[in-house]
């Protein structure tokens, strides 16, 4: 579990292949299964993330940021069964798409450890955010290590109820 000014990275092993795990996280639409921060509330792109470079959309809730709203989520990373990540950035209150994220990144990590378990790293960073008025209306880390955390646990869940 390493962490800094910009980052936060925690880390779990979980009893499955890599390939199960990362079936799950390139899938927008189960999240919702393994978000620890209880903002996810079901994707509107049901589609596999295959590379870098796309685009997804989540419905989204949280008190701070007025309720319900909508993420476009930029994928950053992109390694078959290895890596995965994506950059958010929240619509705009006209319901247009943003051109590109405000700077915080989810990444996640695997390291196969055989044929049946895998290493899970998890980072949230916010090494990219640079808007004054982002840096100035967001307390970072706006996710807390405990939710992270979470998120691996349901990670676990979600993949082994399959």
């Amino acid at each position: 579990m390493a962490d800094d000014t910009t980052h936060l990275t925690v880390t779990r092993t979980l009893d499955v292949p890599a390939k199960d795990v990362f079936e799950v996280l390139t899938l927008p639409a189960r999240h919702h299964e393994f978000d620890g921060s209880d903002t996810v509330r079901a994707a509107d792109d049901t589609e596999r993330i295959t590379a870098a470079g796309q685009k997804f959309v989540m419905n989204m809730h949280a008190d701070a940021m007025g309720g319900d709203y909508r993420t476009h989520n930029f994928v950053t990373a992109y390694d078959e069964n290895k890596i995965v990540g994506w950059k958010p950035a929240p619509e705009a209150a006209d319901g247009s798409a943003p051109e590109a994220p405000l700077g915080w990144e989810w990444l996640y990590e695997l390291t196969s450890q055989g044929s049946d378990s895998t290493e899970v790293s998890l980072t949230y960073s916010w090494s990219d955010v640079t808007d004054p008025g982002v840096l100035e209306r967001v307390t970072f880390p706006a996710i807390p290590r405990e939710a992270l955390e979470e998120s691996l646990n349901r990670l676990a869940a979600a993949v082994t109820a399959d």
